[in-house]
């Protein structure tokens, strides 16, 4: 393989190495393994050249090399590197030295690779695990996997880019969500929908950056990038133990290893605080799960850190429980970006009455439809509202109706960039007062003031603000007449020839 190594390399290499597994467990399990493997190699190989740079800056001094070694962020001890494993490949205890290594891997970085109950990444995978067949025939996948990944060398010096394999984990967790359907949407937002959700809620350098229901972490990651400086920091919560794990190894994969990810519900039991207080935040961003059921309504009436003082949502849908702690965590200048279940936007009772005193707030910004089918697992259209503390005192929101404007696929529906700049670029003039009342662009975006909203009964379903009424076409009588003659005509036709064949048929 060239000394180089592109983005096509590493997919094609680790989408090879899911043929390992085909036939003996379920192709949503394949992330788990195929996922872990491409860290212990992307780390291994950094640290393997990180060696060699010092052996020849202290000139062959095996012990300066050491000591260099330790004071490095990350550690891999000799057992846990994809060189020993590989080296031991025949083994026939090659599943249980697997997962020694990854245990040794978590135990010498603990700070980085644990919860705070100390529970490890790995902790939920097993490469020794009977599921993965007979020992014989587990030893000889075992050693498939890692032949595939023996190819591929991922040191620093060697890739095309800096980004190139957290992309690679990007394309197969996209890969895995397209198969995985309805659970897909635990651990992974589409990729065009998390740009755009990062370009509307764009971070200013030195931005504090959260997602509280984080996933593998791929929208927290466009956030960061979004600002166009390294100066930012990353936080998130994940209550999924398995996909709190993808979201650390993804963090490192990118380059983000100091990112703070923590594990656990962020409704019933927030991680992210200072002191006895939540943390606040200049970004937060998210893509909830839709309409939980048993959110944690029973105990939000008690909640020590007071989120729910505008109302508690039913305990059967927990939209407004994530936005409203969401609202609480940022700053006073911060900013909200939230994907929704259009049902959020109208629905009544408890659920009406939190819209109604957040709207109330002047902190809604901009309400944004988007098309259907774009998430994996669900075909309901969704929608982005945008809260901003910082807003301008005018009372004003900018609604968006996008649903008509994407690309169409064969299981699921795209946005292009055109598509994204378009709604972005109407909320940016908005956002800078440059939009006046009333239509802006015909059946797409309207700015609605505070008094027409609150006459809907703080109703903020799209149609009652963006018209996209469009009139029937007139109907040609004539021509219409026609086609119902001639269908006539091939009426008796055919019941001429049933006939025939009908008696031909009593003959015989």
């Amino acid at each position: 393989m060239a000394n180089t190594i592109n983005q096509k390399d590493i997919n094609q290499t680790v989408w090879k190495a899911c043929d390992t597994f085909r036939g003996v467990i379920d192709p949503s399990q394949y992330k788990d393994y195929i996922l872990t493997m491409l860290f212990l190699k992307y780390v291994s190989d950094v640290n393997k050249e990180k060696r060699t740079q010092y052996l020849e800056k202290y000139k062959g001094d095996i012990d300066r090399t050491e000591r260099a070694m330790k004071m490095e962020r990350f550690m891999v001890p000799n057992n846990s590197s994809f060189e020993y494993l590989y080296e031991h490949r025949s083994e026939v205890n090659l599943g249980e030295l697997i997962d020694i290594a990854l245990s040794d891997l978590e135990e010498a970085n603990r700070e980085k690779l644990s919860s705070e109950d100390g529970s490890g990444i790995f902790r939920n995978i097993s490469f020794n695990s009977s599921n993965l067949g007979e020992t014989k025939d587990k030893n000889s996948r075992l050693k498939y996997l890692l032949n595939d990944f023996s190819e591929l060398d991922l040191a620093p010096s060697h890739l095309q880019n800096n980004d190139i394999i957290g992309d690679a984990y990007e394309f197969l967790i996209a890969n895995f969500a397209s198969d995985a359907g309805k659970k897909a949407g635990e651990f992974f937002t589409p990729s065009e929908v998390s740009t755009l959700l990062a370009k509307l809620t764009k971070s200013k350098i030195g931005a504090k950056i959260c997602d509280p229901t984080s996933g593998s972490g791929s929208l927290l990651i466009k956030a960061g990038r979004e600002v166009g400086s390294d100066n930012f920091s990353l936080y998130g919560q994940e209550a999924n133990g398995s996909t709190w794990a993808l979201a650390v190894m993804n963090m490192f994969l990118h380059g983000f290893d100091s990112a703070t990810i923590r594990w656990g519900d962020t409704i019933r039991n927030p991680k992210l605080k200072e002191g006895d207080e939540l943390m606040k935040f200049d970004t937060v961003v998210a893509n909830p799960p839709f309409s939980l059921d048993k959110w944690g309504a029973d105990t939000a009436e008690s909640d020590k850190y007071n989120r729910f003082w505008r109302g508690i949502p039913p305990k059967s849908k927990g939209d407004w429980a994530f936005i409203t702690h969401m609202i609480e965590t940022i700053n006073e200048t911060g900013k909200v970006g939230v994907v929704v279940p259009h049902g959020v936007l109208f629905r009544g009772s408890s659920e009406g009455k939190i819209r109604q005193k957040t709207i109330e707030e002047n902190i809604l910004e901009a309400v944004i439809g988007l098309p259907a089918n774009l998430f994996f697992g669900t075909g309901i259209p969704a929608a982005i509202l945008v809260f901003n503390k910082a807003k301008d005192n005018n009372k004003k929101v900018l609604f968006i109706d996008s649903s008509q404007h994407y690309d169409s696929g064969k299981n699921q529906n795209k946005l292009n960039e055109s598509h994204i700049m378009h709604i972005v670029e109407t909320y940016r003039q908005f956002n800078e007062g440059k939009l006046k009342l009333g239509v802006f662009e015909e059946k797409f975006s309207y700015v609605a003031t505070f008094e027409e909203i609150k006459e809907n009964d703080f109703n903020l379903n799209i149609p009652r603000y963006v018209d996209t009424f469009e009139e029937e076409a007139e109907v040609d009588i004539v021509k219409v007449q026609s086609e119902i003659e001639q269908l006539e005509k091939e009426l008796v036709t055919v019941q001429q020839e049933m006939k025939k064949y009908l008696t031909e048929l009593y003959k015989n």
